[in-house]
């Protein structure tokens, strides 16, 4: 690799940690400023020295517990539906039929706004973890059957003419053919999908009871004004999502080099 190829290698790497570290800073400058000049009371908006305290205090493996429980809510509700979303796609795109019966359905379904659903889903399930890990498969199961969908319908019809002349057959013409190509999409629709699955933990344990969850952390805070708590909630709650989107990333980049490497 020359000198000249490394460098641009290595530039998007460093801009990728180094601007949004300087963004955040800038955030947090704003945020302090903002406090300190307008002399916010604490009791609405906390500064971030408070914030910080109740993140590394007395409280701060309470916080982690209950960040980790919403962490595996989420992933439990969205593993569920990428499965449940990519074999509904399958089945959608494998047929015509089926996709016009049912892909009005899903869109109608799709337009309900998920918090009205909620508290019918606490009256089935109960107020135990099923009902928010439902929610979370709500939010999260749509992007990822329409992005692999369109995936799967994006492929050209001259490739797809072209393995058919090789005598290939519908299942390998699948495989080799339909699958890669769908992949970049999929992928879009997951790191969509992690975000609303985020909000869907929240909204769940906003609406079903309990006292697990960071949500629960949260509006348990609000209703006692202890706004440095619920600011630390948030903050968990923002680091949980964008690590996890990050994951998904990174593991596209791992599993699709070829795509990155097309987009550049």
């Amino acid at each position: 690799m020359t000198t000249q190829a490394a460098g641009r290698f290595k530039r998007p790497q460093i801009s990728g940690i180094v601007l949004p570290l300087i963004a955040f800073a800038i955030l947090i400058a704003g945020w302090y400023a903002s406090v300190r000049i307008w002399d916010v009371p604490e009791s609405v908006v906390p500064s971030p020295e408070l914030a910080v305290k109740a993140l590394t205090g007395t409280l701060a493996e309470y916080l982690i517990d209950q960040s980790l429980f919403t962490l595996w809510e989420v992933w439990l509700g969205f593993g569920i539906a990428i499965v449940v979303g990519v074999l509904l796609a399958l089945a959608l795109t494998g047929s015509r039929t089926l996709d016009k019966a049912i892909s009005p359905i899903l869109v109608g379904f799709n337009a309900i706004p998920k918090i009205a659903v909620g508290p019918m889903l606490v009256m089935w399930f109960g107020f135990g973890y099923e009902s928010k890990v439902l929610v979370v498969v709500l939010l999260s199961f749509f992007p990822v059957v329409l992005s692999t969908m369109a995936g799967l319908k994006s492929v050209p019809a001259e490739l797809i003419e072209l393995t058919e002349s090789m005598d290939a057959s519908r299942i390998k013409t699948f495989l080799k053919v339909r699958v890669p190509w769908a992949l970049p999409q999929f992928f879009t629709g997951l790191k969509l999908g992690i975000s609303l699955a985020f909000v869907g933990a929240v909204v769940g344990e906003f609406i079903g009871g309990g006292a697990e969850g960071i949500g629960y952390v949260i509006i348990s805070a609000r209703s006692q004004l202890a706004t440095d708590l619920a600011f630390a909630g948030i903050f968990m709650l923002a680091l949980m999502s964008v690590l996890s989107y990050y994951l998904i990333v990174w593991a596209e980049k791992l599993l699709l080099p070829w795509a990155s490497e097309t987009s550049a």
